[in-house]
């Protein structure tokens, strides 16, 4: 029957909806493109315009609230994948500490409150989690979207959502309790175990049984086989935990959570993110659709005042969490203002509460559509809270000052000379000391991870634990008589920050720093940079040697040619209409140990800089050798290299000097080649 109804030109009942829905959908998230929002957002304003309360475009609410829930659920699941336990465990500090402070904190403030304005206490406690819950998918979307999912405030925000994500498990089995007012300590007890339990399944399904099954369909090298198991997977784990009592939604997240722990959750992922795609918008689609635009003309000064009291609160207690995790206060800041909505976990609470009769404020349905307002309203303003989050941080540090020890950098300096700084004790960080610690090259370690330093002094390393931002974190580390430094941190603002505040302090400073993107090359240049290594190219570079080699390109041509890539750190890629054999190129590699390579401990180079006291004077002006007791080697200037120069050599910017002296000398001469006003850059 359904083959001659399609063929006879009968439209199926509900297409007209959907396509409505996908073609304002796209329209508005391409809007949002252009303007620079995540497109959720543009999916919320596609809700509320199509909705019934606006245009009306859309009858059926029912079909959206279908595929919303398979949205829900597919996006919960992607979320599940990308978390996994491996990383819950690398962080289970700031999800045990900074999570359960945040959720149990924001419960008890926003109890408060309700019980004061007269709430009862049943719907009180029903606020308090919605309020404390925040938005999984738009953090991580927005952490994703800018790099920053390693960042001290990425991982400081996916700590408090890892706890929140599993605290919404025991919220779901205590709301019929709350609801019905009947619930003993017996069934409190009853249910945190069925949440303890459910959860010792995941770890038990992730780990021994899921992983072999995985394996057994990959084996069979089919796409299409792997993607339906992968949902069926889902959905069958959601509907288990469904008959559990617990919501379709959350199963589908502990679902991913299982998957995450076999060697395929990355093709899994791969799989599921082009439906996860449209079935998200669904979801979005239908929040904003719940909106009634009516209530929100008519109680706009109370969803304003909501949205502001749910931002402040939330970014106040989120603060505060985080600094009893001894997080510097700009990091803590910034993690704040990034968490502080309302997030989609609510909604599937707000369901839960719905079917025993809790509403937000036990105000009925009017509390339900401030509710819906108050989180459309602060998802919209998400972005740009965490876009200005880094700034609104620093700002509030340079205010109030350090707060914790977090702040503080080790009160002995650390009495080296010539020595290396390496800022950041991650991967690379470690590796880079390995090989600084095998050819007795004297270096200072600095990074804001506790458990990093802990393990550097223990190795016998000198390590400092403080923000590398901090001029004074760079004096303990002895910055006037280092020699070099590498910052290899991951969070963008705080390596500019550390790069110009590292110049500041010590001008004949070399500073090597990595850089995500080729973008931030000219930013890090500016801020004083000599060279910076963007692992974007690199790893273009890395292929690119492969591919010559495996043509059997002879080793030393291939070296050449990679040395032209990364001769000035990448002018044939960023300009490419610069001749390879463009003689003014600088063709020193810019590798991390170049910096080592300039004969010896004592021997350094410095770059003459626009607005130093050294450019446009002569050696002879400058009397380096008769006040400081420095020789100039050597200058290299356009690719050229002038030897043994005399007084009446007049320097110029560009100019690079190779000296030859003791580490104090150095520091005596700062001023001359210091080249900034003022040691704080302005936020770009």
């Amino acid at each position: 029957m359904l083959y001659p109804t399609l063929a006879a030109g009968a439209i199926p009942p509900g297409f007209g909806e959907i396509t409505i829905l996908a073609a304002v959908s796209v329209a508005i998230a391409y809007v949002c493109y252009r303007l620079k929002l995540v497109p959720i957002a543009g999916f919320l304003i596609a809700g509320v315009i199509i909705g019934p309360s606006a245009l009306g475009l859309v009858d059926d609410i029912e079909l959206v609230n279908t595929l919303a829930e398979i949205g829900v659920i597919l996006l919960l699941f992607t979320i599940g994948i990308e978390f996994s336990l491996d990383k819950l465990a690398r962080i289970k500090r700031l999800v045990l500490g900074g999570g359960a402070l945040q959720v149990f904190g924001t419960m008890a403030v926003v109890t408060g409150i309700c019980l004061a304005l007269g709430v009862d206490w049943r719907s009180a406690l029903f606020t308090s989690g919605l309020v404390a819950l925040s938005s999984t998918a738009i953090v991580l979307g927005l952490l994703s979207d800018r790099g920053e999912t390693d960042t001290p405030v990425g991982q400081s925000g996916l700590g408090i959502l890892i706890f929140q994500d599993f605290g919404i498990i025991v919220m779901v089995l205590l709301v019929p309790l709350i609801g019905g007012g009947e619930g003993s300590t017996l069934d409190l007890l009853l249910a945190l175990g069925k949440a303890l339990l459910i959860i010792a399944v995941v770890v038990v399904l992730a780990r021994k049984v899921i992983p072999p099954l995985l394996a057994r369909v990959a084996a069979t090298r089919r796409n299409e086989l792997f993607l339906l198991t992968v949902v069926a997977l889902c959905f069958l784990i959601a509907w288990i935990m469904g008959l559990a009592d617990v919501s379709l939604a959350l199963g589908a997240f502990l679902a991913g959570l299982i998957v995450s722990e076999s060697p395929y959750a990355t093709q899994a992922l791969s799989e599921v993110l082009p439906l996860r795609t449209v079935f998200n918008a669904a979801f979005f689609v239908s929040v904003g659709m719940l909106l009634d635009v009516r209530v929100l003309l008519d109680a706009w000064p109370l969803v304003l005042g909501a949205a502001a009291v749910v931002l402040v609160l939330k970014l106040v207690i989120t603060s505060v969490a985080l600094l009893i995790m001894k997080m510097p206060l700009r990091i803590a800041v910034a993690s704040g203002l990034m968490l502080a909505q309302i997030g989609e976990f609510s909604f599937v609470l707000d369901i839960a509460g719905r079917d025993v009769g809790l509403s937000p404020m036990g105000l009925g349905n009017e509390g339900q559509q401030v509710f819906i307002a108050t989180t459309v309203l602060l998802m919209l303003l998400t972005p740009f809270m965490a876009s200005v989050g880094g700034r609104v941080g620093r700002a509030v540090q340079d205010v109030l000052g350090p707060l914790n020890t977090a702040d503080l950098p080790d009160d002995k300096p650390i009495k080296l000379e010539d020595h290396v700084i390496i800022v950041g004790y991650g991967p690379a960080g470690r590796r880079l000391a390995r090989v600084l610690r095998q050819t007795d090259i004297p270096f200072v370690i600095i990074d804001l991870n506790p458990q990093s330093i802990r393990e550097a002094r223990e190795e016998g390393l000198n390590a400092v634990y403080g923000d590398a931002t901090r001029p004074h974190v760079l004096e303990v580390a002895g910055i006037e008589h280092a020699k070099l430094c590498v910052v290899v941190i991951s969070d963008r603002d705080a390596t500019e920050r550390t790069v110009h505040n590292a110049a500041f302090e010590n001008p004949t400073l070399q500073i090597i720093a990595r850089a995500d993107f080729l973008d931030d090359v000219d930013r890090l240049h500016k801020a004083g940079a000599e060279i910076v290594i963007p692992t974007e190219i690199e790893t273009a570079v890395r292929l690119f040697g492969d591919v010559l080699h495996a043509y059997r390109v002879p080793s030393d041509e291939v070296n050449r040619h990679i040395r032209e890539v990364r001769a000035n750190d990448y002018r044939l890629i960023c300009d490419p209409e610069l001749p390879a054999s463009d003689p003014s190129m600088d063709q020193t590699p810019g590798m991390v140990l170049d910096g080592l390579s300039e004969e010896g401990l004592h021997t350094r180079t410095v770059t003459v800089r626009d607005g130093a006291a050294a450019a446009g004077r002569t050696l002879g002006e400058l009397a380096l050798r008769q006040d400081y007791d420095l020789t100039v080697i050597a200058i290299r200037r356009n690719g050229d290299v002038i030897g043994s120069p005399d007084g009446s050599e007049e320097l110029l910017s560009g100019d690079r000097l190779v000296l030859v002296g003791p580490a104090a000398a150095f520091a005596g001469c700062a001023d001359i080649f210091r080249f900034f006003d003022e040691p704080d850059i302005v936020d770009a």
